[in-house]
C-alpha cells in the first residue's frame, strides 16, 4: 500500500495554474475542500486521504483557485459563472477519469460544487458524497455569498465579538488573497433545487451533529433520490478536523 503524497500543478479551463494532491493508489476519489480552506487543511492535516489510501482509494484533492496552492487572478474574467464547477471539470479531463469510474467527495463549497456539477450532467461519478452542507446551503447561496463578502469587506475593522469574527479569523489563519477571494464569491452562481432530482446515484449526505451553517443535511438527504444521511460529531469548523468524517466517507464509499 503506497501513501505517499504527491503535489502537481495543471492548467484549468482558462489557463490557471490548479495544484491537486494525490495519496493511495486504487480507486480514484476525486475530493473538494471548503470555502477559504484548502486540500491540505480539509483532507491532508487530519488524516482523511490517510484513511481513504489505507481503505484502498486513490485521494485526488484539488485546490480551488484562489487557495492553498493554486493561482489566484485578480482579472474579473478568471470568475465566469460556475467557475469552481468548471475547475473540478478541468481535473477529470485532465486525469483523464471516465463516467463511472470514479467518486466524487466535497466538504461545504465543495460539496455544492460537487453537488452541482454532478446535478447538471458535467460530473458522473459512480458514488457522491456531501459533507456539511444543507438544502439551505444550497437555496440560499447570495445570502452566504453575502455574509463572506462583508467579511472582506470590514476586515480590517472587525473586532472579537462581532458575528464576522470568527469567519475573519479563519480567513487570516489561510492567507487568503481577499481580493480575489471576492471574485470568487461573485462567480459562484444560483442553485436549481429542481436539479437535486437528477442527481441518480447512491449519495451519502455526511455532517456535525452541531452543525447547521449551510442548514438542514437531513433535509438534504430527504430531498436526493438515492441518499443516505449519517451524522459525525462536531460543529462546521470542527467536524472536519475528527477521524470520524473520513472513516465515514472510507465506509461509505466501500459499499459497493
Amino acid at each position: 500500500m503506497n501513501t505517499e503524497m504527491t503535489s502537481t500543478m495543471f492548467e484549468s479551463f482558462d489557463g490557471t495554474r490548479l495544484a491537486f494532491h494525490r495519496e493511495g493508489e486504487g480507486r480514484p476519489v476525486l475530493l473538494l475542500h471548503g470555502l477559504f480552506s484548502s486540500a491540505h487543511m480539509n483532507w491532508i492535516k487530519w488524516g482523511h486521504s490517510t484513511r481513504l489510501a489505507k481503505a484502498g482509494f486513490e485521494a485526488i484533492m484539488l485546490d480551488f483557485r484562489v487557495h492553498g496552492e493554486s493561482e489566484a487572478p485578480h482579472e474579473a474574467s478568471s470568475y465566469p459563472p460556475g467557475v469552481l464547477v468548471r475547475d473540478a471539470v478541468a481535473l477529470v479531463d485532465h486525469l483523464g477519469l471516465e463516467e463511472g469510474e470514479y467518486d466524487l467527495v466535497g466538504f461545504s463549497l465543495g460539496a455544492r460544487t460537487a453537488l452541482h456539477a454532478v446535478a447538471n450532467g458535467v460530473l458522473h461519478p459512480a458514488r457522491l458524497a456531501a459533507c456539511g452542507m444543507g438544502l439551505e446551503g444550497l437555496a440560499e447561496w447570495e445570502r452566504r455569498a453575502a455574509h463572506f463578502k462583508r467579511v472582506i469587506d470590514e476586515f480590517d475593522t472587525i473586532k472579537p465579538g462581532s458575528p464576522l469574527y470568527v469567519a475573519r479569523t479563519f480567513l487570516k489563519s489561510q492567507g487568503v488573497d481577499r481580493a480575489a477571494a471576492r471574485r470568487l464569491l461573485d462567480g459562484t452562481d444560483a442553485f436549481d433545487l429542481a436539479a437535486l432530482a437528477n442527481i441518480s446515484m447512491p449519495t451519502a449526505v455526511i455532517c456535525g451533529d452541531e452543525d447547521q451553517d449551510n442548514g438542514s443535511a437531513r433535509a438534504l438527504a430527504q430531498r436526493l433520490p438515492n441518499a443516505v444521511y449519517t451524522e459525525v460529531p462536531g460543529t462546521h469548523l470542527n467536524s472536519v478536523t475528527k477521524p470520524d468524517l473520513g472513516e465515514a466517507i472510507a465506509e461509505f464509499l466501500g459499499e459497493r
